[in-house]
């Protein structure tokens, strides 16, 4: 995701979470990570 920053990118989408299907959450912890990662290539997000 990283290596997207610097391209003209409007908005970004993660697209479904489902936790009944993720009983040990793995999922929804890579679901967060994503999103914090496409949070940051977005332009005028600073990350720390």
């Amino acid at each position: 995701m990283r290596g997207c920053r610097g391209l003209n990118l409007i908005g970004t989408d993660l697209v479904e979470v489902c936790p009944s299907y993720d009983p040990g959450g793995n999922t929804a912890l890579l679901g967060a990570n994503l999103l914090y990662e496409m949070l940051c290539v977005l332009p005028g997000v600073v990350h720390r």
